[in-house]
């Protein structure tokens, strides 16, 4: 079985020079209980070759595309379905239709689509440069003065110009793939601490800081917006996210790829068809840890969202957190074909004083799944969150904690 052959790679995988430390597992619940292996290992290393450049979308708190992958390549076959009920920028299903499975997936925030559906479809850079050329981006009806603790006023010229074109457009039914994809640029360039950011020097790109924050910023740096024209900044990047892309594979193109995206509560994702994917790769949000809202508040205000009225939870109670999960698992459970599979990642939080798979092996079970073994991928890094614990720009353990389920009724 396919199922037995996979537990038994990761149980003796050695790819990267290291074996693999087991130590059993017993979960428990309702009337069910078990036993399963908790296998440590580097399964997937920054050492080893990088992502395709369409990945390089920045979302506070996603996975590397290699944790996916490790899982498509085992578990799924061409044309295969692949869900995440939590895409933010879709890195689940970008790597499954890059390696030939069908895209389903599913996010609260509408910004998750915006971020994703454009490079299912990427244009050529000379069509995007035409588009850009054509813009008017001197005329803009919207004023918005405290913005210009991030931007220069030309700058913000530009980007409201941008904004109110693409917002016209969408009303129009006339935002074709070319303007999608500038406009997924554009949210990706908003803030950021460097010069390719439309913005001053602030957080990095997936933490938008608050108004109130950047003025404070700005006062320790002593730093004051300077001018910078958006358009080579969309070009500059388009470029970057376009080095690799050769065009659809030849071994795809017979194959019906095309994406299905639902913006849904993950617990009632409706308009993904029951048992249409052969795997799910998702990481949920972890308790209260990040805070998307706050986080996304300036990049759905470009794409004319109010992130304050956008359902995205917030969960700060233990068993609160653990019934969310059971139901987004029900709906999994309909989702998923029959020996299907489930890899749900999760996380130490807390300090590690709560380990994430001693809520999820039960609400996993209590929908109906199986649990077959949890991984531990570990591998020493340097990042400049903290949401590990470990202090900006320092040395840590980066490890990412996998509970595979299997449905087999």
């Amino acid at each position: 079985m396919l199922s037995d052959s996979f537990i038994s790679e990761v149980k003796s995988f050695d790819k990267f020079g290291k074996n693999t430390l087991l130590e059993p597992y017993n979960w428990s619940t309702n009337n069910r209980k078990g036993t399963i292996n908790k296998a440590t290992n580097e399964y997937w290393t920054s050492s080893q070759r990088q992502a395709h450049s369409l990945h390089e979308i920045s979302y506070r708190a996603c996975y590397k595309p290699q944790l996916p992958a490790f899982f498509i390549e085992r578990l799924t076959s061409l044309g295969d379905g692949v869900y995440d009920p939590f895409m933010g920028r879709g890195t689940t299903q970008l790597e499954a239709w890059l390696q030939g499975r069908k895209p389903l997936g599913n996010d609260v925030n509408p910004l998750s689509k915006v971020l994703l559906s454009p490079r299912f479809n990427p244009p050529t850079l000379e069509s995007i440069k035409k588009r850009l050329d054509s813009i008017d981006l001197s005329n803009a009806k919207e004023k918005n003065a405290e913005l210009l603790v991030f931007y220069h006023p030309d700058t913000l010229l530009q980007i409201i110009s941008l904004k109110e074109y693409l917002i016209k457009r969408e009303a129009e039914n006339k935002l074709d793939d070319i303007d999608q994809w500038i406009r997924m640029v554009a949210v990706n360039r908003l803030t950021g601490h460097s010069g390719g950011f439309f913005s001053v020097y602030t957080l990095p790109p997936n933490q938008a800081v608050s108004v109130k924050s950047q003025t404070r910023i700005n006062k320790k740096r002593n730093q004051i917006p300077e001018k910078k024209d958006i358009i080579p900044r969309i070009i500059r990047k388009s470029k970057s996210l376009l080095k690799e892309w050769r065009g659809k594979p030849l071994t795809h193109r017979d194959l019906d790829l095309s994406p299905i995206l639902s913006t849904a509560d993950a617990r009632h994702a409706n308009e993904i068809v029951s048992n249409s994917a052969k795997l799910v790769v998702t990481s949920p949000p972890f308790l209260d840890i990040v805070d998307y809202q706050a986080d996304n508040w300036l990049r759905c205000w470009f794409i004319g969202i109010d992130s304050s009225k956008i359902g995205i939870s917030q969960l700060k109670s233990i068993d609160d957190w653990q019934e969310a999960m059971t139901s987004v698992f029900q709906d999994l459970h309909r989702i998923v074909k029959l020996k299907g599979y489930v890899a749900f990642e999760v996380g130490e939080v807390r300090n590690g004083t709560i380990q994430l798979e001693d809520l999820v092996v039960p609400a996993g079970v209590t929908a109906g799944f199986d649990p077959l073994i949890i991984m531990i991928n570990s591998q020493n890094f340097t990042k400049t969150a903290n949401a590990w614990g470990v202090d900006n720009q320092k040395k840590g353990t980066n490890t990412n904690r996998i509970v595979v389920f299997q449905k087999k009724t």
